[in-house]
């Protein structure tokens, strides 16, 4: 017989792994919240099956999943994949915050009362005495080895701080910064 009567049968173990992805794609696009779904690019069909897929359960949900892998084939599914793993990372502002939350959390620790007195005059709502005994605290945690219980508490209580406090404090913000990196360079 000739190679051409021959038909190739497609692997049946690799299209039971693309269909795993595509199920697995459509749950997480349905537990995503409304607000993060629009930014995804779908089509209005696939739209209309995720949003009907978050009304459903068990059997129901199960037969819309599969009903999503299918019309999944359709879409764009590297533009889908990237834009849920450029949602799922935090964002470089995000990491430069806590980064510099974290280094005035240590500089406090290690006793830089200059940056304690910027951080006062910087965000007028800081509760002096409350601050103190943080960093008075996490300090004798450090000392004795304790677990740093207070050095937590006083970074939770510098992002709030931050995050509370209006954004036309930035020019200030940044003078801290420039602060910061003066003494490191020394």
């Amino acid at each position: 017989m000739n190679e051409r009567e021959y038909a190739v049968r497609p692997n049946k173990t690799q299209i039971k792994r693309e269909i795993k992805v595509l199920n697995e794609l459509g749950q997480e696009l349905i537990k995503m919240p409304d607000s993060a779904l629009k930014k995804v690019p779908l089509s209005d069909g696939m739209r209309e099956a995720i949003k009907d897929g978050k009304r459903f359960q068990r059997g129901a949900l199960q037969r819309q999943l599969r009903r999503i892998a299918s019309l999944m084939q359709e879409e764009d599914i590297d533009a889908i994949q990237l834009e849920l793993a450029r949602q799922k990372q935090p964002s470089k502002q995000q990491t430069a915050e806590f980064h510099q939350l974290e280094q005035w959390r240590d500089r406090l620790i290690d006793g830089d009362d200059a940056l304690l007195t910027d951080l006062i005059d910087q965000f007028p709502v800081i509760d002096r005495q409350h601050i103190r005994q943080l960093v008075r605290n996490a300090a004798n945690e450090q000392k004795r080895n304790k677990p740093p219980k207070s050095a937590r508490l006083l970074f939770k209580y510098l992002a709030e701080i931050k995050r509370t406090t209006p954004t036309s404090d930035a020019a200030a913000t940044g003078n801290a910064s420039d602060d910061m990196a003066d003494d490191s360079a020394e």
